[in-house]
């Protein structure tokens, strides 16, 4: 076997995650890397999100890649728009936009015990080989829908917010919005700026703390420009923001007590009336579900317009949406938002490991990979943004780019040593990693409450139990002891011949 070798690496998805693992694994020629993406354009999900309002959450500066860091952003939290650029220029700075192939979608991938390669097909019929599998189609790609009675009865236009409907007009209109997660609380404030009237139904009420954001001055960006080391320095302040308040919904009851105390003010600010205060206040711990910043929703939902409807909706008719009470909500438009499908990872892909193994079974009770890269069965598979990788805070780019150099390790050695062979994590590492994480999620506040961290079981399969320091710690370095080589296993005529 030829040492020396560039593997190839096949990478599902070309948003932060797959990009980043590209720009990794094709540096210095280390792999023959190839990006297979469904869509028609590279970006993830900042090119399916173009919803009104669409914007980061995490400051600007730490929303960049570290090799690849971008100091003239227009606002403190970058709107969807110059994400986008961003994701498209740095793909042309780096040569990684001729790595992708687009409206290609993965259908199935299959190991071959008997070559140890991965056999991908996609839904053209079209198959791709390789020695490397990199799934990186991210947590949050696929709008899930309420299970409500009568969706598709509305006669007219409905649609999710990740897939938002810019034909149609909604000047004027009457607008159902249908859910008060992270979307939602960016795009009502700007529809109800022409909708006739807007009838929000919030299932939880969510934590909401001032989003303190701005467009940048001149004198900011010749700051970030010509200033030695300011860009760095905010950077990294930000940076150890976001992992001070990580700690305080993980492990700090004082300092999360201070985060409630500002969204109590918050609401207290902008909500005059004790009854919509009411609805507006949530009943469950701090953190539980995703803390949310703006500091324009609960200006909106006391806007004239904008009404908060908190009774169940038992159904969906040809006009609009009944509620429990017993009352029609008529409406001319519904939007969902109500997120996506976090908890089914590589779903609706079917993979199909060593000896056979289908990994949606061996996910029944919720995926789990250790260090969210590897899963025992599936050799040389390596997962961006897997498992137990998400974060309460912080920017998930910092975990994607830790994964990606990771598994460049792995490809490194896959490359010394030549091809024909792979890594499998051993099941016995996988499962006691899993026992720690599980353990520790079990006893922090995302188990406290349902959210889309758990599964049906309620186990917590989306976010990762610590900071963003310590899993740059426990990856740093890939510790080869971890992996059972796997060699091709001959079929029993080629044993006979």
């Amino acid at each position: 076997m030829s040492s020396n070798t560039r593997p190839r690496v096949l990478v599902i998805g070309a948003g932060f995650g797959g990009l980043a693992a590209a720009y990794e694994l094709s540096r210095d020629g280390l792999a023959d890397v190839t990006v297979l993406e469904k869509a028609d354009d590279i970006g993830g999900v900042w090119r399916d999100n173009t919803y009104p309002g669409a914007a980061c959450d995490v400051p600007s500066n730490l929303y960049s890649y570290s090799f690849a860091r971008k100091n003239d952003w227009n606002r403190r939290y970058a709107e969807q728009p110059d994400i986008l650029d961003y994701i498209h220029d740095t793909a042309d700075r780096f040569g990684l936009r001729g790595l992708v192939r687009t409206g290609v979608e993965v259908t199935s991938a299959e190991y071959d015990d008997s070559t140890v390669t991965w056999r991908v097909t996609t839904s053209a019929g079209d198959t791709y080989e390789a020695d490397v599998l990199i799934p990186a189609v991210g947590q949050l790609s696929r709008p899930a829908f309420p299970g409500i009675p009568g969706l598709d009865s509305f006669s007219g236009p409905s649609f999710h917010s990740a897939q938002w409907r810019h034909d149609v007009d909604l000047t004027g209109k009457r607008i159902a919005v249908i859910g008060t997660g992270a979307s939602a609380i960016q795009f009502v404030p700007r529809i109800r700026e022409t909708a006739g009237h807007v009838t929000v139904f919030q299932r939880s009420a969510p934590y909401v703390i001032p989003k303190l954001d701005r467009a940048y001055t001149p004198a900011h960006h010749d700051a970030f420009q010509h200033v030695p080391g300011f860009a760095a320095a905010m950077r990294g302040a930000i940076w150890e923001t976001t992992e001070l308040l990580g700690f305080a919904l993980l492990k700090a009851a004082p300092l999360a007590r201070v985060l409630k105390g500002l969204a109590a003010a918050n609401l207290k600010r902008h909500i005059k009336d004790p009854v919509l205060r009411a609805k507006l206040t949530p009943d469950y711990p701090i953190g539980c579900k995703r803390v949310l910043f703006s500091s324009e929703w609960y200006p909106a939902l006391a806007c004239d317009n904008v009404n908060v409807e908190t009774d169940h909706i038992v159904e969906v008719t040809e006009t609009g949406v009944r509620t429990a009470d017993g009352r029609l909500h008529e409406v001319d438009v519904i939007i969902y938002g109500t997120g996506f499908k976090a908890t089914e990872f590589l779903a609706p892909m079917t993979i199909t490991g060593r000896d056979g193994r289908d990994l949606q079974s061996e996910w029944a009770d919720g995926a789990h990979a250790h260090l969210g890269i590897a899963v025992p069965g599936f050799p040389n598979m390596f997962l961006i943004y897997g498992p137990n990788t998400n974060l309460g805070s912080s920017s998930v780019i910092l975990m994607m780019e830790q994964q990606a150099g990771y598994i460049r390790q792995i490809v490194e050695e896959l490359a010394r040593r030549g091809t024909g062979r792979a890594f499998e994590v051993w099941r016995s590492v996988a499962e006691t990693y899993d026992a720690e994480i599980q353990s520790r999620l079990e006893r922090g506040v995302w188990s406290q409450c349902n959210n889309w961290y758990r599964t049906a079981s309620g186990r917590v399969t989306t976010n990762w139990p610590g900071l963003v320091h310590e899993y740059q710690r426990r990856t740093r370095t890939a510790v080869l002891d971890d992996y059972l080589e796997v060699l091709p296993k001959f079929q029993p005529e080629e044993v006979g011949a």
